[in-house]
């Protein structure tokens, strides 16, 4: 598999690393990114993670702004100038500086947290309260979407003379 899947929680060693869930790293090993892109996420405390996929989607997104726009610039900034380049060990541990702990809130232990392209690394009691903050939105989500489905059955089962009167 090439997405990551799945959340586990890891505690910090004594030395401050973490290791990355086996699944995790094999999916950076096939895409080939020298060790662990790591920035604050823009919209949560967490850390966004991932190799060549991340880096590469970053890329494509700040490509459709204009050059020399206030826009890119800022996403840049954001995006690239408050990263890190993590070196992964052998035993495929990484350390997180402080800097990127403090962003996230993150003591001695972390969840990491699946999303496909990439992952995030969490406090994990915020990360709960993220996941059922998201499954509301979810179940919301459903209810809306399956009104909207009975609607649209309604209207195609309606014979044309009909939806004109």
């Amino acid at each position: 598999m090439n997405r990551f899947v799945s959340n586990f929680t890891n505690k910090l060693d004594s030395k401050g690393r973490v290791s990355i869930p086996a699944s995790f790293r094999a999916v950076l090993a096939k895409d080939g990114f020298e060790g662990l892109y790591v920035h604050p996420a823009l919209d949560a405390p967490a850390l966004d993670a991932g190799g060549n996929v991340l880096l590469n989607e970053i890329d494509a997104f700040l490509s459709t702004l204009s050059p020399y726009s206030d826009e890119r610039d800022q996403l840049s900034t954001a995006l690239f100038g408050t990263s890190e380049i993590l070196k992964v060990d052998p035993e495929g541990r990484v350390i997180l500086t402080d800097t990127v702990k403090v962003h996230a809130g993150i003591g001695d232990t972390v969840t990491f947290v699946g999303l496909g392209h990439k992952f995030q690394i969490w406090e994990p009691e915020r990360f709960r309260a993220h996941l059922e903050e998201a499954r509301t939105k979810v179940r919301d989500l459903k209810k809306t979407l399956g009104s909207r489905m009975v609607e649209l059955r309604t209207v195609q089962n309606t014979s044309p003379g009909e939806r004109e009167r």
